[in-house]
């Protein structure tokens, strides 16, 4: 049975596969238009790092240690990324911003997975 506590992390974690497909089709269809160099963008990738690398070093119960990981180990990779785009070629934008969906794609099937697994 699923508890709503359960519930609602699996529901999370499927918003973070739609956001991710939803980035990445929009990336490879070229609808998709950000301003790498702004401060924002900066801010933002900073921002999801140090987030990524809080959620990486938090105690937690032995129970959520993997869950944890995978949410850490993605906001970093998707901190370091925004980070990246900053300094590369024009071209290499869009690749990227689909390798940024696939990511949060991942994050939500191996996170999900996690969820429904016995304990």
């Amino acid at each position: 049975m699923l508890t709503p506590e359960r519930f609602l992390r699996v529901t999370i974690e499927l918003i973070f596969v739609l956001l991710g497909a939803l980035v990445a089709w929009l990336a490879l269809r070229g609808h998709i238009l950000v301003d790498r160099h702004g401060r924002m963008w900066l801010i933002l990738g900073v921002v999801l790092t140090l987030w990524g690398l809080h959620a990486l070093y938090k105690p937690g119960q032995w129970w959520t240690q993997w869950e944890n990981w995978t949410r850490g180990l993605s906001l970093v990779l998707l901190g370091i990324l925004m980070l990246t785009m900053t300094r590369v070629p024009f071209d290499w934008v869009e690749p990227m911003l689909v390798a940024g969906g696939a990511i949060l794609v991942l994050r939500g099937i191996v996170a999900s997975a996690l969820v429904f697994r016995p304990r």
